[in-house]
C-alpha cells in the first residue's frame, strides 16, 4: 500500500484531504513544516518513505516551499533518483505566480489551489503517474 504525508494546518483541509487521500493509500497527517520534516525522516529510516506528500504551502513554523527545498536536499544527499524521490503536491490558496514558480524550482510534481476540486485533484494524481484510472 502507498503511503501519503497531509500536511495541513487548517483542520477542515486536513480533514477533507484525509478523507479523500485515504482511498489512494496510507495517511499521516501533520500540522506544520517542522512535523512534516520530521515525519519525512522517520519514514525513511523505518525504511518506507512517503510515496506522495500533499504540502501546503503557508503554514506555521516552516512554511510549505522551504518543506518542499529541504526533503529535495534530503533526497538528493541520500542518492535517492528521481524515479524514486517521493511526488510533492503543493496546495494552497495563493494562486500567486512567484509562488508557483519557486515550488517548482525546487522540484514539486503539482500544484493544486483551494479549496480543492476532487475531479482536478484525481487528474493530477494521473498526471504525475501516482494514481491509475480504473479501466
Amino acid at each position: 500500500m502507498k503511503r501519503i504525508l497531509i500536511v495541513e494546518d487548517d483542520l477542515s483541509s486536513r480533514k477533507f484531504l484525509f478523507k479523500f487521500m485515504s482511498r489512494f493509500g496510507d495517511c499521516d497527517l501533520v500540522v506544520d513544516g517542522l512535523e512534516a520534516i520530521d515525519a519525512y525522516l522517520l519514514a525513511g529510516q523505518e525504511g518506507s518513505p512517503y510515496d506522495l506528500i500533499c504540502l501546503d504551502v503557508m503554514m506555521p513554523k516552516i512554511d510549505g516551499i522551504q518543506v518542499l527545498k529541504t526533503i529535495r536536499d534530503l533526497e538528493q544527499q541520500n542518492g535517492i533518483t528521481e524515479k524514486e524521490r517521493s511526488k510533492i503536491i503543493m496546495t494552497t490558496v495563493l494562486g500567486e505566480t512567484q509562488t508557483v514558480q519557486a515550488a517548482f524550482d525546487y522540484g514539486c510534481n503539482a500544484y493544486a489551489s483551494k479549496p480543492i476540486d476532487i475531479a482536478k485533484l484525481t487528474e493530477v494524481l494521473g498526471k504525475i503517474g501516482f494514481y491509475e484510472e480504473p479501466l
